[in-house]
């Protein structure tokens, strides 16, 4: 059965399959939770990341966790928020899960964290983030005939709150 599931935790510390680093498009590291995927998972980590020459923003692309306790990171790289392109940012939002899921599907995955994706420094309003986040991954889990438990994992009370009035 496909579950959604909102936790609070520090998302380098999660036994799942795959975590998803709201990376930049250099995939090189940076701040946040991306600087802390990196820190965790090691210098092999980076090393993988730039052979992958960067991504574009809504796309995914995986490395091996290294010395994190999930088998993989999926990098994605969310919108910068400008509330003059909001459809756009949307759209390229929900793209960012999407393709982090296909990705889950195509290597047989079967558990998936997704951190909190652009409302970092790229500035997306939590609620609506949330909202994208939620919807586009039960949409994704309608269509396709493949089994992964899907966790929210969030770094504090608000976004917590948010996601839990979300998922229930």
């Amino acid at each position: 059965m496909n579950d959604l599931q909102v936790i609070q935790a520090d998302i380098t510390k999660l036994k799942v399959d795959a975590i998803v680093n709201a990376a930049n498009r250099t995939l090189l590291g940076g701040g946040g939770v991306d600087g802390a995927i990196h820190r965790a998972a090691g210098p092999e980590l980076l090393a993988e990341c730039r052979t992958l020459h960067g991504c574009e923003t809504g796309e995914a692309k995986s490395t091996k966790g290294y010395n994190l306790p999930a088998k993989y990171v999926i990098h994605t790289v969310g919108p910068v928020y400008n509330p003059n392109f909001a459809q756009q940012d949307a759209e390229l939002l929900a793209a960012c899960y999407r393709n982090s899921l296909n990705l889950a599907k195509q290597y047989n995955l079967h558990s998936i964290a997704f951190s909190c994706i652009s409302t970092g420094v790229y500035g997306y309003p939590k609620i609506d983030a949330a909202k994208i986040a939620v919807e586009t991954t039960r949409n994704w889990l309608k269509q396709q005939n493949f089994n992964i438990k899907v966790y929210f994992c969030v770094f504090d009370s608000e976004n917590k709150a948010i996601y839990n009035k979300l998922t229930s």
